[in-house]
């Protein structure tokens, strides 16, 4: 049998040129910064005819198709997963439907040094897909195959990830700044606000939304549940935060917890999100959450004291004394059972003595009492009964408030009277006293100190010495300028006294007459409730600093001593 001959004639070449047909995908990419800059030269539409004409003279003599145009608008060009149409691209190359990719520059397909690297010399060779990049560098992986292996690649890789880094850290710079000043970095204003047309960084408030916040506080406050809240907001037809941006406002806006294919309904998380939002209550609140790195583009929550927060930066929805009283609330176990929409009276209020659990309610021949959650549900081996009746501890704690409602009147017609006599106050004097001695001690320890110094300069005690007396005198010195820095602040609020506008005196002033026990009550004036073994109970007033203000403020104005 004869052989064949191996030898390719230049005809032959050139068929089978002619017969081979690249599929090209070209990736366009508008980044936020072009956006920003509104820079047209790299907008998507000139990216596209650039692109085409391209293409259109480079493969004029060979056999091509344009697969698709890929394009990632107001993306970052430092992480390949966060580009949707770059990962659509790679599906793409993967399954043989594009072999040849063509962009403007290699900053448009990458900022990222790595992600360049791994591109260029592992991806495409994997799959035999060519790559050009016509700009400057000019890229071409079939036509120069070692062109990636040249030190200029790299380097204009290296060179765009380090811009990528000064901008995104430029970007920061920025933010923060207008963080601080209480300027508005989102691109939606919260629900209940709409920016301001004259000022994208301010609010104003959006009537029809706005209404349904303060319903939202209302209704939480009247003891209605979150998941009750979300019922009759849903029963209601009132469409929810996304849902209203999207159809009432006409926002592109897309909520990250969602599902896009089903229709959004209110939730307790969005009922609870709202209640806890300090920006109803005119501060504006910023940074809660940011990326890792310009690389690594995934969300973090950030701790709330790092939070940028500026008060009374547009006009509140929310009174801020209501906007408390709401977190105070949050911050209880105020579960309801399945059969009610509201809370009861003392839920979230009332703790076990012993084991500090919740103390649950239970109806028995049409009497309410409170029992240990612990002991009634887990073991009653682990805890004791600590029942109450719902009467008793109702008469109990509204006897209390009285009580402290007539020791706010009592005590705000003896402050009158203080604050009307100008008188020197003996403690006032002691304190002076007492501030002169310790600054005496202080500079007798600092002359020991120094003189221990000397000491060990004229060889008069060793080393080790010295350093034990120093370490013992800069202790003495930090104690006693503790303890004076103490006593001037004692004194400061000695001296800045206490009026009749004191917070304890006011809250309680205003419930004079009160003859019956309210939910409202106890959010204003309880913090909880501790119920022991046999009936008896302790109550832990939230105005339980400002009451001893004031009783100590009346003792040392009106002490035998006084003058």
């Amino acid at each position: 049998m004869a052989r064949k001959s191996r030898v390719i004639t230049e005809t032959q070449k050139q068929e089978s040129v002619k017969s081979f047909e690249w599929k090209i995908g070209i990736y366009i990419r508008l980044s936020k910064e072009d956006l920003r800059n509104n820079d047209e030269s790299e907008s998507v539409t000139n990216q596209r005819k650039i692109n085409l004409e391209f293409v259109e003279e480079k493969f004029c003599n060979e056999t091509y198709i344009i697969y698709d145009i890929y394009v990632d608008d107001g993306r970052s060009g430092t992480t390949e997963d966060t580009r949707p149409d770059f990962q659509r691209l790679s599906k793409d190359i993967r399954e043989g439907n594009v072999n040849c990719v063509v962009c403007k520059t290699l900053a448009r397909a990458f900022r990222n040094y790595a992600d360049q690297g791994k591109f260029l010399e592992q991806y495409l060779p994997t799959y035999g897909c060519r790559f050009i990049a016509f700009g400057n560098p000019y890229v071409d992986t079939f036509a120069n195959p070692d062109c990636t292996q040249n030190m200029e690649i790299p380097i204009n890789g290296l060179m765009n990830d380090r811009y990528a880094a000064r901008t995104s850290e430029d970007v920061r710079k920025t933010f923060r700044t207008k963080r601080n000043n209480g300027e508005f970095i989102g691109a939606f204003a919260p629900y209940g606000y709409l920016k301001n047309p004259e000022n994208k960084n301010a609010f104003i408030i959006d009537e029809e939304a706005a209404e349904i916040v303060k319903e939202i506080f209302e209704k939480y406050l009247a003891g209605m549940s979150k998941l009750s809240i979300v019922r009759y907001l849903n029963d209601h037809s009132i469409l929810c935060p996304t849902v209203y941006k999207q159809k009432r406002l006409g926002l592109k806006y897309q909520n990250p917890h969602s599902d896009p294919t089903k229709n959004p309904l209110w939730s307790e998380k969005t009922v609870g999100d709202i209640l806890k939002n300090q920006m109803y209550c005119g501060d504006m609140v910023q940074g809660r959450y940011r990326i890792k790195s310009y690389k690594v583009h995934i969300q973090e929550k950030v701790p709330e004291d790092e939070w940028f927060i500026k008060e009374k930066t547009h006009e509140p929805i929310i009174d801020r004394e209501i906007f408390d009283k709401v977190q105070r609330l949050l911050q209880k176990d105020t579960r309801t059972s399945p059969k009610n929409d509201t809370l009861y009276l003392f839920s979230g209020f009332l703790r076990c003595a012993d084991c500090e659990k919740a103390m649950i309610r239970s109806e028995v021949k049409k009497h309410v009492y409170y029992y240990c959650s612990t002991y009634k549900r887990r073991s009653k081996k682990a805890c004791t009964k600590h029942s109450i009746q719902h009467n008793r501890l109702e008469a109990a704690v509204l006897f209390a408030i009285q009580q402290y409602v007539y020791l706010a009147i009592d005590y705000t017609k003896i402050i009158e009277q203080i604050n009307r006599v100008p008188i020197i106050k003996s403690q006032d004097k002691k304190l002076l006293e007492a501030i002169s001695k310790k600054e005496r001690e202080l500079a007798k320890v600092i002359r020991y100190k120094q003189a221990v110094y000397q000491d060990w300069k004229d060889n008069e005690i060793s080393q080790t010495d010295y350093r034990r007396m120093r370490e013992d005198y800069e202790a003495q010195e930090k104690e006693i300028t503790t303890t004076i820095k103490k006593l001037q602040n004692e004194r400061a609020e000695q001296e800045n006294g206490v009026d009749t506008e004191n917070p304890f005196l006011v809250a309680f002033r205003k419930y004079e007459n009160v003859t019956t026990l309210s939910r409202d009550i106890l959010i204003d004036f309880v913090d909880s409730i501790t119920v022991y073994e046999g009936g008896n109970i302790s109550i832990v007033l939230r105005f339980a600093d400002e009451l001893r203000r004031v009783q100590d403020f009346i003792e040392i104005n009106t002490h035998s001593e006084a003058v």
